[in-house]
């Protein structure tokens, strides 16, 4: 997980839109606060494998029967990174942060300096987080939080890095994870209270949930979206609809549920255990699914990218990719299973090539964590992680059936 400045392209930085000119807009027990997408772009990069490698540490983590205690997940994934400008200290010093729903701990430091002020209080703990690619370590503070003006967190705990590795170009993370990934991250501490946390303690949101809207990497309006304390029923084209969190682990300390997936009406994969996560790129089904998409396509795999490689023709063929969780049916239109053709050179890949975006999980059904609905997934159809009910929630969205790729 590196960040290397000078690899942002800076065609894709996003501005927040006018109609918008906060960042955050409280709604009834929510607030919504707007970030910024922008490429990751490290040249040729072997994506299935890196989302394979995700997994695996992944499932390592989840065999300790614990939401990975010492080991986070970035919110980042191979292609777009989330930022949002947020404030530390009274008065406020403004950091850029990474959003990250794959880790808990808030912290900063790992390149502009923390600059105490008369919030500021030294706890006397300490406090480290591995990310598997990344890492940080150095002394908690408390300190009020500024989101957007009007919105402000007190005594809020936070990591001051005095080491860091992975973290160029960003300060740290802004962590709105379950608060069990703070575990044994502090000292003294069991767990400490999230950003999450604190918004419902102090009674700024009315329950501990966390909406998320993406917008696919290629379309022209990448602004996306965390609305605190529920949804933002603006971006939404149908009711959201939940699921409760799995008991199969190892998904199950995961944001993990149950389904099942077909394509073109064919099942491939049989309802099963599985997550949904920000921090994978892709959609990974189980070895086994995958080797009948791959003959259902046609797709060749390509060695550079990890990815299957189709033909115009084989495009204008392909079917739906369809995901039954619960009642209700999501579907991943052709469009929505290839890669963004214009960003094909930014992964290694040819120009005007086109590749598929599902990917081998690398092991048959029945590993208890036989799927990960990744960004290409969610980029699609907006989600909620509810704490406080255990449960995940889908919708759609207006970019559900675009055609930007």
């Amino acid at each position: 997980m590196v960040f290397p400045s000078k690899a942002f392209l800076s065609i894709f930085f996003v501005v927040l839109s006018s109609a918008d000119a906060s960042p955050l807009r409280p709604v009834a027990g929510k607030a919504t606060l707007s970030f910024a997408a922008r490429l990751n772009v490290r040249g040729a990069v072997n994506i299935a494998a890196a989302d394979r490698a995700r997994v695996q540490a992944m499932k390592q983590a989840g065999s300790m029967g614990k939401r990975a205690a010492k080991s986070s997940f970035s919110v980042t994934n191979a292609i777009v990174v989330y930022t949002a400008q947020v404030g530390v200290g009274s008065p406020a010093t403004e950091y850029t942060l990474l959003i990250d729903t794959g880790s808990s701990n808030t912290w900063l430091g790992a390149n502009a300096s923390y600059s105490p002020t008369s919030t500021s209080v030294d706890t006397g703990s300490t406090v480290a987080v591995s990310y598997g690619s990344g890492s940080f370590s150095g002394e908690e503070y408390t300190d009020t939080v500024h989101l957007s003006t009007g919105l402000v967190i007190s005594e809020q705990s936070i990591g001051v890095a005095s080491s860091s590795q992975g973290f160029e170009g960003v300060d740290g993370i802004l962590g709105v994870g379950p608060t069990d990934l703070t575990e044994n991250t502090v000292s003294n501490f069991d767990v400490v209270p999230t950003v999450t946390d604190n918004l419902y303690s102090q009674g700024v949101i009315g329950t501990r949930a966390l909406g998320i809207y993406f917008v696919p990497a290629a379309a022209p309006d990448s602004i996306g979206e965390l609305t605190f304390g529920g949804h933002d029923s603006l971006k939404i084209t149908s009711p959201v609809t939940y699921v409760p969190l799995t008991t199969t682990l190892p998904a199950s300390n995961y944001w993990g549920i149950d389904q099942s997936i077909s394509y073109g009406g064919s099942t491939i994969l049989s309802e099963t255990a599985g997550i949904v996560d920000t921090g994978t790129t892709l959609v990974l089904i189980a070895s086994n699914a995958f080797s009948t998409y791959q003959t259902a396509t046609g797709g060749v795999l390509d060695e550079t990218t990890g990815l299957l490689k189709i033909t115009s023709s084989q495009y204008a063929k392909l079917q739906n990719l369809t995901f039954k969780i619960g009642d209700r049916a999501y579907d991943l239109t052709p469009n929505a299973q290839i890669w963004p053709r214009t960003l094909n050179t930014n992964l290694g890949g040819i120009s005007g090539v086109i590749y598929l975006i599902v990917a081998d999980i690398g092991s048959n059904s029945g590993s208890g964590l036989d799927f990960i609905n990744g960004y290409a997934f969610l980029q699609r159809h907006y989600s909620v992680f509810d704490t406080t009910n255990s449960q995940v929630g889908f919708a759609t969205t207006i970019h559900t059936d675009d055609r930007s790729n």
